[in-house]
């Protein structure tokens, strides 16, 4: 037992140093393009909790949604009743495509939220926006990918984070970021006759 315990400490030990020397190596700090994309559930919910950090840290964010309608949801209701001093929360879209059936309609709603991040990701003193399915928004044609792909290279601020959620995120998109995460579906409720609950999809 004592030859086991013995073992474990050296061999924590050494993976400590190994660590050690790697994070001594990570000096730079800089703000982020940050993608949530795929079929898995979590994309936006992933990303609301990046916003929540910002706000434990007194860090000012803002949030534009360029899909959702206007349903409430626990994260929207929570920044806009406490948080709204440091959280911007902008609701721009009117609802899934399906139900809007107006193309002209969404892509002007997706331009105005475009128009907006923009305006917002300009802020220095914002340090955080989070462009909630923008990635739907470019796969539909009503945010062009090369506009996106030119303003984030040209006109984000060096300390400024963006997350971009949504799936299908393009592949110009991709290759800019610095971090990107695809979330894969195994399973969902959904599929079993499920439908979205409070506290779980909203």
């Amino acid at each position: 037992m004592q030859n086991d315990l013995e073992r474990h400490k050296t061999k924590m030990a050494k993976k400590k140093a190994v660590r050690d020397r790697i994070m001594s190596t990570k000096t730079e700090e800089r703000g982020l393009i940050i993608v949530h994309t795929g079929p898995g559930k979590g994309k936006s919910s992933a990303a609301f909790g990046m916003i929540f950090r910002c706000i434990a840290h007194e860090m000012p964010c803002a949030v534009v949604q360029f899909i959702k309608g206007g349903m409430n949801t626990g994260e929207r209701d929570l920044i806009q009743e406490k948080f709204s001093d440091i959280c911007q929360f902008h609701t721009m879209g009117e609802g899934f495509t399906w139900e809007t059936q107006d193309r002209s309609r969404d892509t002007e709603m997706a331009q105005a939220a475009w128009s907006l991040g923009k305006d917002l990701i300009r802020d220095e003193s914002i340090r955080m926006v989070l462009l909630d399915e923008i990635n739907i928004a470019v796969r539909y044609g009503y945010v062009d990918i090369d506009e996106v792909v030119a303003f984030l290279k040209s006109e984000k601020p060096d300390a400024s984070h963006v997350v971009l959620t949504g799936r299908n995120a393009h592949a110009d998109l991709i290759e800019l970021a610095d971090l990107v995460t695809n979330m894969e579906l195994v399973k969902h409720p959904f599929r079993s006759g499920v439908k979205a609950q409070a506290g779980i999809e909203f």
